[in-house]
């Protein structure tokens, strides 16, 4: 190997399109002949992909850069936090170069600045064709646009990222064909708005194999279910074009499962919010997706001791949960978030009553998830491992995201590898995971 190729150390945080931009980086920087290095010691250069959506993730940005500055010096910053450089700069003004998300571009002319690439590429034969990736070989996050159209009220994410940009579907589904060639089993699909998918373009017509498609989410799940793999959608808000989805969930050619992020479902609060839809619609159309989908796993995430919430509207909330009976569910109490429109609103609520509502909340979703797992027991279902150790494999199963969701541990089994998919007997549950035996 040759040492003298300049080397770099990367620090990535932050959601998962985040780190689909860190591999966008990483891969560029390897193809480049750049040394990618796991510490800050002796690194010609450190990059640091922030995030800057709500302060806790903030204060954890600016940490990581001042660590990086700490320990090496010489410190480039991108991602959501590089938006605000004015608050960058006040905290670190050692800092070399920042730009803001998805700046692929911008990082690299930036890093050839300060440490110019090699005329000689040793790391060229150990760029894999799919690129470099920062999850598990068996699975990967698939992003389909960047940016955001909605103008929610607690959040910043059009400020940061921009307004709604969808990817050309061809050019997306020769990712995902790469990443399927090579080994993965699981594509996790992901956008800030991923229903709306093309529209932004008006669902351009784009070429791949030949074929003309639309660009559409639709389109795009019926040719990603080609490629054999699980295919999971994130980020689904809840319009009407989803209930053309399910029938490709019942017919298993993507997984029966939904990410839609619902934040409420007090009309006012809502409102408040600016979030599109009507909780009424959403309640119907959840139990239309279920008649024609039964084994349908729906996750949602929600925020309690929104400004000017009632203990009224968090009624109706803990109602909907009653009525909708989500399969998995988050739930985060309000925080502010520098620059959002919600900071202005009246009527803030106390940390406490949000503390209090928090609790109601996530003990009244225990209670229904813990229901819900229990009735799996007795079922085999397919579940993909993503962990062996000596106590034996942990996976998830089709009703799992990674990192999010619940997983299934198989005790004492040493026979599947990481990355396989097997059938397994569901034998004992908790509130959130499962236990069960590989079946023979």
């Amino acid at each position: 190997m040759n040492m003298s190729s300049p080397t770099i150390g990367f620090v990535s945080l932050g959601c998962p399109k985040n780190l689909v931009d860190s591999e966008r980086i990483l891969t560029e920087l390897r193809t480049q002949g750049y040394q990618v290095v796991p510490s800050y010691d002796n690194a010609d250069l450190v990059i640091v992909n922030t995030c800057g959506f709500i302060d806790s993730a903030v204060q954890e940005s600016l940490e990581a850069i001042g660590e990086a500055l700490h320990e090496n010096g010489k410190v480039i910053v991108t991602g959501c936090l590089g938006a605000k450089q004015d608050q960058i700069r006040k905290v670190h003004p050692k800092v070399l170069e920042i730009s803001g998300p998805h700046s692929y571009e911008a990082v690299l002319t930036h890093v050839n600045k300060y440490a110019p690439k090699p005329a000689y590429n040793p790391f060229t034969s150990l760029v894999p064709e799919q690129g470099v990736k920062l999850t598990p070989k068996h699975y990967a996050y698939l992003k389909i646009s960047e940016g955001c159209n909605h103008r929610c009220t607690f959040c910043i994410i059009p400020s940061l990222r921009g307004d709604m940009s969808s990817r050309p579907i061809g050019n997306v589904l020769d990712e995902a064909k790469r990443l399927a060639d090579s080994g993965v089993k699981e594509l996790l699909v992901i956008a800030q708005d991923t229903s709306a998918y093309g529209v932004d373009i008006n669902n351009r017509t784009n070429f791949w194999n030949g074929m003309p498609l639309k660009t559409n989410i639709q389109t795009l799940c019926e040719q990603l279910a080609s490629l054999g793999i699980w295919i999971r959608l994130h980020y689904m808000y809840p319009y009407p074009s989803v209930d053309d989805l399910i029938p490709l969930m019942t017919d298993g050619k993507i997984l029966p499962y939904l990410d839609v992020p619902l934040q409420h479902a007090s009309p006012s609060v809502l409102k408040s919010m600016k979030r599109p839809g009507t909780i009424d619609k959403t309640l119907e159309r959840i139990h239309k997706w279920r008649d024609i989908c039964p084994d349908i796993t729906l996750r949602s995430t929600f925020i309690v001791g929104y400004p000017g919430e009632t203990e009224k509207d968090f009624e109706i909330l803990l109602d909907f949960l009653m009525q909708a009976q989500l399969d998995r569910v988050g739930c985060f109490p309000y925080s502010p978030v520098e620059g959002a429109a919600a900071n202005e609103l009246a009527n803030q609520i106390p940390d406490a009553v949000k503390q209090q509502r928090f609790d109601r909340f996530m003990q009244l979703q225990q209670t229904i998830s813990t229901q819900k797992l229990q009735a799996k027991i007795g079922q085999t279902l397919d579940v993909i491992i993503d962990e062996v150790d000596e106590e034996g494999a942990i996976g998830r199963s089709m009703a799992d995201a990674p990192e999010i969701d619940g997983v299934v541990y198989l005790n004492d089994e040493k026979n599947v590898n990481v990355g396989d998919i097997v059938p397994v007997n569901i034998e004992h549950s908790d509130e959130y995971d499962l236990w069960g035996t590989v079946q023979q």
